[in-house]
């Protein structure tokens, strides 16, 4: 009998000291960034692998301000060295408190030139946030080259904050970079920006004076920044703007515009010449074909267009003197529409498109992803791009522009979290062969997501 218990003791102990050094021998894969559409809460956790992926328990940002979810709404995030920012909006017209939170993501990246260590030897923390009354209530957050530009829409203008002007001193004192404010822009503002010099800000309206309204600004980095001249395009409801290889794409209600961009601000209204690209017409309404957003990756400007069996990927060559549609069909059920595509080049070198199938939460249908080879037979022209996969998904929660899937890669190209804000979960998608490998479980509303860094370094 004693012999029997000194056996199980054995085991037990055994087991424990295995399991702990299973938990100590863990590497963590990459660091994650959540936003909860429920409580309005950005929360962090690490994604580890010993034996399956783990993720740990998901943590608010130490210091984040309180939003208050009946009166506020957090928007889009983006990463740059080291750094996360999100926008702030509230529901009175940036009367309550809106403006921007900066926090450290608390991971390390260090490039030896033939590698890359990623360190993670701390944990996230707020740098810096200015939440007022004065924000003009942001809607878009970009990021340009790098630098951060936040769009204060009832402002008529822009912030510019950039994330190398923020981090620790010799003593290790926070330095506090000074964001500047940019004039450029109105009511609901999309923003391209070129080498940090130039700005060319949108005005939404459809119809008055500000239709098709676009203003260019010299940027300064040491001083507030004035509008240097502004021109309008035939076409107005402007949503969506980007900037790649020396052009300037705009999104209006009717198709694709594009422009050469004016580094130096040198020309006269007049001598601006847009170039339009008509998307067709919805079969349905009539009504001409548009987007609304732009996702850049490298030469190449996409974004998606229509809805239903007649939804399509929409590629355009940037570096091409006349850029040209290049149409990749999604063949969506009726219900569904696409949403804005998000790249990745993989860890095997695939270019990679994810676009997500969603729906207003009233409607009953499946939510599903298409990903899209962009580059099959790796000879670096995207004419032969095509679904490789169509795949059933957790469910959306969507409401006007908020509850869509968020998907995010971590840096060596492994893997794609995604999260499904109907279920409360994220699910990670292994780049290599396409296949759901776990779903975590994290309550809420999960939506916009972001992932820093890789396996974490050894030495």
């Amino acid at each position: 009998m004693n012999r029997l218990v000194s056996l199980v003791l054995g085991t037990l102990l055994l087991l424990g000291l295995l399991g702990r050094a299973g938990a100590e021998d863990a590497e963590t894969q990459t660091r994650l960034f959540f936003q909860d559409g429920q409580t309005q809460e950005l929360h962090w956790a690490d994604v580890s692998k010993d034996l399956i992926l783990e993720l740990g328990e998901p943590t608010t940002i130490a210091g984040f301000p309180k939003i208050d979810p009946e009166k506020q709404t957090l928007l889009q995030m983006a990463e740059g060295n080291g750094f996360l920012m999100v926008g702030v909006r509230d529901h009175d017209n940036g009367n309550h408190e809106s403006g921007w939170v900066l926090a450290h993501t608390g991971v390390e990246h260090h490039d030896h030139g033939d590698h890359a260590d990623w360190k993670y030897p701390a944990t996230p923390v707020t740098w810096q946030h200015r939440l007022d009354d004065n924000q003009g209530n942001p809607a878009h957050l970009y990021r340009y080259g790098g630098v951060f530009y936040l769009a204060n829409d009832r402002a008529d203008g822009y912030t510019r904050l950039d994330p190398r002007d923020y981090g620790l001193d010799r003593r290790n004192q926070r330095v506090l970079g000074t964001p500047r404010f940019v004039q450029g822009g109105g009511n609901h503002i999309t923003l391209g920006v070129a080498n940090d010099r130039v700005g060319y800000a949108t005005w939404i309206d459809g119809g008055g004076p500000n239709m098709g309204r676009v203003d260019v600004t010299r940027i300064k980095k040491d001083a507030d920044s004035e509008i240097a001249y502004s021109f309008h395009l035939p076409h107005g409801g402007l949503h969506g703007v980007t900037v790649n290889e020396g052009k300037v794409f705009f999104a209006p209600s009717d198709g694709i515009y594009w422009c050469d961009v004016d580094e130096r601000t040198e020309k006269s209204t007049e001598e601006v010449m847009p170039h339009h690209l008509s998307l067709g017409k919805d079969d349905e309404s009539g009504k001409p074909r548009r987007t609304g957003a732009f996702t850049n990756h490298k030469q190449y400007v996409l974004f998606v267009t229509g809805k239903g069996e007649n939804a399509e990927l929409v590629i355009l060559n940037a570096r091409s003197s006349h850029p040209q549609l290049l149409l990749v069909p999604l063949a969506m059920s009726e219900e569904n529409g696409p949403v804005t595509p998000k790249v990745v080049r993989t860890a095997q070198g695939r270019e990679l498109a994810f676009v997500f199938h969603n729906h207003p939460a009233e409607t009953k249908a499946d939510d599903e992803l298409s990903i899209i080879d962009l580059d099959p037979n790796r000879d670096r022209d995207v004419s032969d791009a095509a679904v490789v996969k169509r795949m059933k998904v957790g469910a959306s929660d969507v409401h006007s522009h908020f509850g869509h899937h968020g998907i995010a890669f971590d840096a060596d190209g492994r893997r794609a979290y995604f999260t499904n804000p109907g279920d409360g979960t994220i699910t990670v998608l292994a780049l290599n062969d396409l296949e759901e490998k776990a779903t975590f479980p994290v309550g809420g509303k999960p939506g916009a997501i972001i992932a820093r860094g890789g396996v974490e370094s050894d030495h």
